[in-house]
């Protein structure tokens, strides 16, 4: 069977990506995260999301398993972007991509959309939400990795 994202690969690196969600408070800022890791040389990554939304701490605890972290980073909707033009924009919810696709409809930028599944619906116990957060963490680092190169996981400690 063929794979859909296979001819992601072909694609020349974008200067400045911005990944974009419902409130960027899970999906898009690791999505950041796990881009920004790559140290990709002149790449500019950004997330935002179209509404206010607040810092979630099971984002923090899945990111840190895999050596990564947020720091003292809070969530910023579009409006708090420092810069506003961007070369890619991927979308990661419905309301997201249609608030990209209007944004961008007088210009060239080029917007794909990554549906993620929000981790916070699908869970009853803490091991369950854990469990979904690490779900979507993957499934965009499998992503990340294919359009942009290959994720270097930090060492932990006493891991």
């Amino acid at each position: 069977m063929d794979n859909p994202t296979a001819s992601t690969q072909s694609h020349a690196l974008p200067s400045s990506v911005l990944f974009l969600c419902g409130m960027n408070a899970i999906r898009s800022p690791m999505a950041e995260a796990i881009t920004k890791s790559l140290a990709l040389p002149g790449l500019y990554v950004a997330s935002a999301g179209v509404r206010h939304g607040e810092r979630d701490p099971f984002v923090d605890a899945v990111l840190a398993e895999i050596g990564l972290s947020l720091g003292k980073r809070q969530p910023q909707t579009l409006d708090d972007l420092e810069d506003d033009f961007f070369d890619l924009i991927v979308t990661l919810a419905p309301e997201a991509h249609h608030a990209a696709l209007e944004l961008t409809r007088a210009s060239s930028v080029e917007v794909i959309y990554w549906p993620m599944p929000d981790p916070t619906v699908e869970a009853d116990t803490r091991d369950q939400q854990l469990a979904a957060y690490r779900d979507v963490r993957d499934r965009l680092n499998a992503l990340i990795q294919e359009r942009f190169g290959p994720f270097k996981p930090a060492p932990l400690d006493g891991a």
